[in-house]
């Protein structure tokens, strides 16, 4: 299923100007993913990179490319009023299995600190609320994230 949903990342679309606007969907995955990493208010290098990561792996780039599409996230993120604007692409551009697998991605930003935030819990519930994805299947991708961050700490209940 993974493989899946970064095989469909990989083949959104990336026409002209496609870094800088919100209505491309890697630009709103980046950005979602740049909101949860700062949602705590401390962006760790370790989750940096996960972030830088994740954009790497989901749509087989590096070097400038994937600095721009970090910065576009970042940008993005920066100046938006809410959350609605990303979810909404995210929702037109991804099947279920997809924002599912994207709900993933985002607990992998949330727990690459070793820990999780009432603040970061919030907001990748909302997304997943926006974007469809069921609270049982919301929780199960936390657990899985959880159980490949050794030493994690945070939020124990499902809810």
């Amino acid at each position: 299923m993974f493989e899946r949903v970064l095989s469909f990342l990989r083949d959104l679309p990336a026409g002209p100007g496609a870094h800088t606007s919100t209505d491309d969907p890697r630009v709103a995955a980046s950005a979602l993913l740049y909101h949860v990493m700062n949602a705590d208010g401390v962006r760790q290098d370790v989750e940096w990179e996960r972030f830088k990561a994740v954009l790497s792996e989901s749509y087989s780039i590096s070097g400038a490319e994937l600095e721009a599409l970090a910065a576009a996230g970042e940008r993005a993120d920066n100046e938006a009023i809410d959350l609605y604007a990303f979810t909404s692409v995210l929702k037109r551009h991804l099947d279920a299995e997809g924002r599912k697998a994207f709900i993933g991605l985002m607990w992998e930003i949330v727990y690459a600190d070793g820990e999780l935030h009432e603040l970061e819990d919030n907001t990748v519930w909302r997304v997943a609320e926006l974007i469809g994805v069921e609270r049982h299947d919301r929780v199960e991708a936390r657990r899985k994230a959880a159980a490949q961050a050794p030493g994690a700490r945070g939020i124990s209940s499902d809810e």
